[in-house]
């Protein structure tokens, strides 16, 4: 059995742990409610560009473009978003489980696909594990801006563009709510079931054309969408991180209470010892 000494040493050890595990739940709350209403206030932003491409495609059948088209698949890209940091409980596991049953299920070599990482722990998985990574960005801000990302995505719409790959998902941590954040994966590239967000009848004015103006704005849209599911990501991080450090706060009170107790019945043993050997040396005396 361990000593008193021993116990309480353990139990300063915790109060301490709790302490740091209290204040960094406050933290990343106080990150969730920004990085929250930071991708609550993107989405009438991308919910607006995907309409205006909408109309202009349902109302311009004829217009083609590379991201409209569909092309057989010879070569995967998959954007997936993690965290740079640990101690955000499940949230990079459900990411990078999704991404490898993906890969298991659709492909037989490391030819048929590529991945695009921004976070460091997606970096590491993808590179201990052998998974091709044509892009990345390590130390993602915790309330990144467009220009953050903005030279990356374009980078990876342009890989569709130019035929590198036919396809593009993204994979990242939907946020539902502050206690569940769902693994989610959606395919960004070729841009599919655009007459489900717009009509045929143009509320617009184009210049100089219709068709040129989709040039610009389909890239600009993919770009948003990739923006967009950071900011969901990172919204979802900060709140794996909350209740991770909330659990690990309560945990580390049960366990101040039970070695407590363990120190109580010790202290109290070791005094009815104590009083059983005096009351004997007295007896012994007499």
């Amino acid at each position: 059995m361990a000593s008193l000494r021993d116990i309480k040493a353990r139990i300063d050890s915790t109060k301490k742990t709790r302490k740091i595990t209290s204040a960094m739940q406050l933290v990343s709350a106080s990150k969730m409610n920004k990085a929250e209403q930071n991708a609550k206030g993107y989405v009438p932003y991308s919910e607006k560009m995907q309409e205006v491409v909408a109309n202009i495609a349902n109302s311009n059948p004829d217009v083609s473009h590379p991201m409209l088209e569909k092309r057989k698949v010879k070569k995967t890209g998959y954007i997936v978003i993690t965290s740079d940091r640990g101690l955000v409980g499940a949230y990079n596991s459900h990411v990078l489980k999704t991404l490898q049953q993906e890969i298991q299920k659709r492909h037989q070599s490391a030819d048929e696909y590529t991945v695009i990482v921004l976070g460091r722990k997606g970096y590491d998985y993808c590179k201990k594990r052998d998974i091709p990574v044509s892009n990345s960005i390590l130390g993602v801000a915790d309330h990144p801006v467009f220009a953050d990302i903005k030279e990356l995505a374009q980078q990876t719409v342009a890989m569709y563009s130019d035929g590198e790959i036919d396809e593009l998902n993204i994979i990242y941590n939907h946020y539902v709510s502050a206690v569940s954040q769902k693994p989610t994966m959606n395919k960004l590239l070729p841009l599919e079931d655009l007459h489900e967000h717009g009509s045929t009848i143009s509320e617009y004015e184009y210049e100089p054309n219709q068709e040129q103006i989709l040039k610009v704005l389909l890239p600009l849209y993919a770009e948003s969408l990739i923006f967009g599911a950071l900011l969901d990501g990172k919204a979802s991080e900060h709140a794996a991180s909350m209740t991770a450090m909330s659990s690990a706060t309560d945990n580390a009170g049960e366990l101040i209470d039970n070695l407590t107790l363990t120190y109580n019945r010790a202290r109290q043993a070791a005094i009815t010892q104590q009083i059983t050997e005096i009351s004997g040396g007295a007896a012994a005396l007499e």
